[in-house]
């Protein structure tokens, strides 16, 4: 005779794992914030790390729209930039009327900047899904940013508005003079964002929002207004993102158009492509990287915006699923234990790729500084862009790196295949 109440037990014990690992994660991204600058304490990386956590909060909320709601925007700029004028404008006025509220607050500020905004003119612009989205978005985004040189009382013109934020007053001793004191103060923002971004995926508005982007239609069939839940997922994006730019003004002491421009548009865009938008975690991943490959490159060669570029139409080309994706891709065959099939031709391919990618490389900065006939240093070799020799070598690694790279790539997928017919006979992928 069966037992029926047996599964019980069970669920309940993969229930409470569940919430183990959940609160388990969270409780691992705090204790690495809170290392890391123990870890590395220079200046530069306290910088870096700064600019990073803006950087995620701000690409978690761009992907509110794109991610989850499939609103592509061009425009999301306009509620960093104001949510950081806000801010500014809230600290000095602060600090001029001595009113007791410390700087960890001003954030929210911002926060309710963005929102303000987006309350609005969301209600319009998220009439209309797709291309007509993204126009509007671009639109609105340029008008922002030009009306930011024209209204000096507001925006300060092209020098901004500059504030101190060691002038508010001290929260428990902290003066938030020093960058470490900063940093702390955005990680912990980073992290309530970030939960709260991610709990707002679990809520019932989340996941409408998630069928809005697939199918509008059918949800406008079971009684919900595709419109309605556009306009609270622009609210909530603008929300998150006046956040991001009340921290970058806190960081930089300074709000001026830059924050309202196309530029910072574009790179959020990236980071929350290039990342991968079907996941949580990909924004991050994709902050991180275009935030260290801005800082590295913007010092190190004059067409950084060209490298962004060709990233970018290579993950739209061949990884359209973004970093997230790709290693995603690779749970089925961790789970099937099958990864060390693919792990070899990975080693073998990547040779011939890196040499492909240094033609590349080595191919740019020889036509970029072949006029001005600055001197090129890949990878610790110097290399003259007028030098004859030069062609040669961007040639040999351009054309033979990707002539033995089509070999080994070759290679993996048919590695990979195994890998996944052995994983799929398994039952651990579909």
């Amino acid at each position: 005779m069966t037992n029926a109440p047996t599964p019980a037990p069970a669920a309940a014990k993969q229930e409470s794992g569940g919430s183990l690992g959940f609160y388990g994660v969270w409780l691992l991204a705090a204790a690495a914030l809170v290392v890391l600058p123990l870890v590395f304490s220079s200046g530069g990386s306290l910088t870096s790390f700064s600019l990073i956590g803006i950087a995620i909060i701000f690409a978690l909320s761009y992907n509110i729209l794109l991610g989850q709601t499939g609103l592509l925007s061009f425009g999301h700029a306009v509620q960093y930039g104001l949510g950081g004028f806000l801010a500014v404008h809230a600290m000095n006025a602060v600090a001029s009327h001595n009113w007791p509220i410390p700087l960890p607050v001003i954030p929210l500020v911002g926060g309710i900047g963005g929102m303000a905004f987006a309350v609005v003119v969301g209600w319009v612009m998220t009439k209309r899904a797709g291309t007509v989205f993204a126009m509007i978005s671009l639109g609105i985004g340029e008008l922002v940013a030009s009306s930011s040189l024209i209204l000096r009382s507001v925006f300060g013109g092209e020098s901004g508005i500059t504030t101190d934020r060691t002038s508010l007053m001290p929260l428990f001793g902290w003066t938030f003079g020093p960058q470490l004191q900063v940093y702390y103060l955005i990680a912990f923002w980073v992290l309530v964002s970030a939960i709260a971004m991610y709990a707002l995926t679990r809520t019932p508005l989340g996941r409408i929002c998630n069928a809005v982007r697939d199918n509008p239609e059918r949800v406008e069939f079971i009684g919900y207004d595709p419109h309605v839940v556009r306009y609270l997922a622009y609210m909530f994006a603008g929300f998150f993102a006046g956040i991001a730019g009340g921290l970058a003004a806190i960081n930089f002491e300074i709000a001026n158009s830059a924050y309202l421009g196309a530029t910072q548009s574009g790179l959020v865009l990236f980071s929350a492509f290039i990342g991968g938008t079907a996941y949580f975690f990909g924004p991050i991943l994709g902050a991180i990287l275009v935030t260290y490959l801005q800082l590295g490159l913007t010092s190190v060669t004059s067409v950084w915006q060209l490298y962004f570029g060709i990233i970018f139409i290579g993950i739209v080309m061949f990884a359209p699923g973004g970093i997230a994706g790709i290693l995603m891709k690779h749970r089925p065959l961790i789970r099937a234990g099958t990864l060390g099939t693919v792990i070899p031709s990975y080693l073998v391919a990547a040779v011939p790729t890196l040499a492909f990618a240094l033609g590349i490389i080595l191919t740019i900065e020889t036509v970029a500084r072949f006029s001005g006939g600055d001197p090129i240093n890949l990878l610790g070799i110097p290399f003259v862009a007028t030098a004859p020799t030069t062609w040669v070598a961007a040639a040999v690694l351009l054309v033979g790196g990707f002539m033995v790279a089509r070999i080994t790539w070759k290679r993996v997928a048919e590695a990979w295949d195994r890998a996944a017919t052995v994983a799929r006979d398994r039952g651990y992928l579909a």
